[in-house]
């Protein structure tokens, strides 16, 4: 289907339709770069900044996809990404986003190198526990610049040394964005299914719905690996993604975010 009409179909589907289900419904219309460009672009247009999504998008995408998030973004919104973010944010935060936007952390040979992967361990535990105050901008490089299989032995490394999570000390070390951020690049490390269970667990849990991560988290991986996340879902949490859904949610709503995740695994 040509871009132009899909937009005047996204266009009569906004005139027809309402509330939660419109915005789902809308979300599907997109390509999926295009999708992702445009849940930056809302995250950042008007008053306030919603960083949790802009660090929820650049932290779990490979390389790759970035590049081809960005390429859409510029295409859309005739403005660079990265520039965006730097306009939009500041201080650390800016740093960790605009590092995580450059992609250096993909390494698809697997490949670690001990003696590296202990220093950066004691480079981290230098640059936070060991020191008052916090070197940030060691934790943002180690962190943003290393492949995942490298970070994963450098978390391991860190606990002897440090006798604690490295979770636990950024933790105690960081706090507000600054925190998310990183905590999200060490949980999309570890385990990115685990990951996003959880982003969909708590933006169903407690009081009111969080319509906008439910749907983009779903919508975003409903052809990548959501058969994966609704297995992790059960695990983490002893229930499944299509029952939290259901008790949830309600009308057409309801039926179509159960059509995307398909039956339990």
């Amino acid at each position: 289907m040509a871009w132009w009409k899909a937009w005047d179909l996204t266009e009569t589907l906004k005139s027809e339709l309402s509330g939660k289900f419109e915005r789902l419904i809308v979300a599907l219309m997109y390509l999926p770069y295009r999708y992702e460009a445009k849940e930056l672009h809302d995250a950042m247009k008007g008053l306030g900044t919603k960083e949790g999504v802009i660090i929820e998008i650049l932290a779990s995408r490979t390389k790759n996809q970035l590049r081809e998030i960005m390429k859409a973004y510029e295409e859309d919104y005739g403005s660079s990404l990265e520039e965006d973010i730097q306009a939009d944010t500041s201080g650390y935060l800016e740093r960790i986003l605009v590092c995580l936007l450059q992609g250096s952390r993909d390494d698809v040979s697997g490949f670690v190198d001990p003696g590296l992967a202990l220093q950066d361990a004691q480079d981290l535990y230098a640059a936070g526990e060991k020191i008052r105050g916090t070197d940030e901008m060691k934790f943002i490089t180690i962190l943003c610049t290393r492949s995942a299989t490298h970070l994963m032995r450098v978390f391991e490394e860190y606990e002897k040394i440090a006798n604690k999570s490295i979770e636990d000390s950024i933790k105690s070390e960081t706090q507000g964005s600054l925190e998310e951020a990183m905590l999200t690049v060490v949980k999309c490390t570890r385990n990115l299914h685990s990951y996003f269970a959880e982003r969909l667990y708590y933006a169903m849990k407690g009081a009111g719905t969080s319509d906008g991560t439910l749907i983009r988290n779903i919508v975003s991986r409903s052809e990548i690996d959501l058969n994966l996340i609704k297995c992790q879902f059960e695990k983490m949490y002893g229930k499944t993604l299509s029952s939290m859904i259901m008790e949830d949610t309600s009308g057409d709503y309801k039926n179509a975010l159960l059509n995307l995740v398909g039956g339990n695994p």
